[in-house]
């Protein structure tokens, strides 16, 4: 019901199929359209302000407040369960500091309630020698509300456990479906190159591996839920959506990168749901 209720605020999307719509928009215009409590996760990434080719670099102070604008517009919108995932690297502040973790800047201007900090350990990365090189992003998982929150542990498990059987009073000291992950996670980067390039790469400079998006959508939805992201990129939260019985919504303003993200849902729509072949 609710797809078509934001077809009739926004009109039609640059794509659309039974779970997916995606609209090449401004994300805080269209939001502010937008009516009623609908959002059970957000998943995203915004531009870092560092000048990268899909943004325009604002003053520092308007840049926290655009960005405040727009998680108000999202916790407005999101249920009483839902959660707001919030991924950010790095910028500079001249005359004061080479490298600040954006999340130190912006964690306590949405109106959600934080839960935590996870960090993504990426592996590889830039090559610095007069500060040790990033291996990190964070992300600043947030809330509706403190008491009443989706998160299902064991869907995400690690089954990675040394020693699995181990007891202690006659008891197993680990779940038997694996342990906890923690709050740093491992997982490499989506590469590019023609020697190390992920078998997942796209033309998007910044784009993020299926593995972190898919472990956050299991962690903090259900199937058949609706996951947002406003800052659509590559496509990968639609993809890592659709993958697990979620639909899905998303802005993007760069018509190139609708069209990546519209050919990877298509394309995995393809492999799940193949063609029937033709009645001669």
């Amino acid at each position: 019901m609710y797809f078509k209720a934001i077809k009739e605020a926004l009109g039609e999307p640059f794509f659309e199929d039974e779970a997916v719509l995606l609209y090449q928009m401004d994300c805080l215009a269209a939001l502010q359209k937008l009516d009623a409590p609908f959002i059970d996760l957000t998943v995203t990434s915004p531009p870092y302000n560092i000048g990268k080719e899909y943004e325009q670099p604002l003053p520092l102070d308007d840049y926290l407040y655009w960005c405040q604008c727009w998680m108000e517009e999202i916790h407005r919108l999101t249920r009483t369960n839902g959660a707001f995932w919030l991924n950010l690297g790095y910028l500079s502040i001249p005359h004061r500091a080479q490298a600040v973790p954006i999340p130190y800047l912006l964690w306590d201007r949405s109106p959600f309630y934080f839960v935590q900090e996870v960090v993504w350990n990426y592996g590889a990365g830039l090559h610095t020698r007069k500060r040790f090189s990033p291996r990190n992003e964070k992300f600043l998982w947030y809330v509706k509300s403190e008491q009443h929150y989706t998160f299902n542990l064991d869907a995400v498990r690690d089954k990675d456990v040394k020693y699995p059987f181990q007891k202690k009073n006659g008891k197993l000291k680990c779940n038997p479906l694996g342990k906890n992950p923690s709050d740093v996670w491992q997982i490499p980067k989506v590469t590019s190159g023609q020697k190390r390039s992920s078998k997942e790469r796209t033309a998007h400079p910044a784009q993020f591996p299926l593995a972190l998006i898919d472990r956050i959508i299991k962690a903090c939805s259900h199937p058949g839920e609706l996951v947002l992201d406003p800052f659509m990129g590559s496509g990968t939260t639609a993809v890592a959506a659709l993958q697990n019985g979620r639909k899905v919504l998303g802005f993007e303003l760069n018509e190139k990168y609708c069209l990546i993200a519209q050919q990877r849902i298509e394309r995995y729509l393809a492999e799940v749901q193949p063609e029937l072949p033709a009645v001669s």
